[in-house]
């Protein structure tokens, strides 16, 4: 019985992957992400593959947004090569966060992107973008302590 069970498990990582896999992020995409929404916020969770306080970010504002479904657009951002999105899906999978939609980094020039999404962002991991409805953004680099998540809704 283990045997099938694991022989399952095998055949469905692939679409488990497949199903979550990131959309691409180009710099043409970049002032649709921006644009202020209609009500509430929208959080860009921005991070990487190989970023120490990354996973637990994801995971608080994930938190976050499902206690605030109304008020909260979670949108995740690897700066990771879309090359590795494999890797990307696996990734938000295990913390939990492929619910939310998904992009990573499909440009020749990431700097570039990074620019476009925050000037004053030097491409530190983790980086939370919040954009309200009004128009105002704030962005925050590093770990999420509480006082900087009760700053975002």
């Amino acid at each position: 019985m283990s045997r099938r069970l694991l022989c399952l498990l095998v055949l469905a990582l692939p679409m488990l992957a497949q199903a979550a896999s990131p959309s691409a992020l180009r710099a043409e995409d970049v002032a649709q992400l921006l644009k202020p929404p209609a009500h509430g916020v929208r959080v860009l969770a921005i991070w990487a593959l190989d970023c120490a306080y990354c996973e637990s970010n994801l995971q608080a504002l994930g938190r976050l947004q499902h206690a605030q479904p109304d008020a909260i657009e979670l949108i995740t951002i690897a700066t990771d090569s879309i090359d590795q999105s494999d890797m990307i899906a696996a990734r938000l999978h295990t913390t939990a966060m492929d619910a939310w939609p998904a992009r990573a980094y499909a440009d020749a020039t990431p700097e570039r992107i990074n620019y476009l999404i925050d000037p004053n962002w030097g491409g530190e991991t983790p980086r939370t973008l919040v954009i309200r409805a009004d128009g105002t953004r704030l962005g925050i680099s590093g770990e999420l302590t509480p006082a900087k998540l009760k700053s975002i809704p």
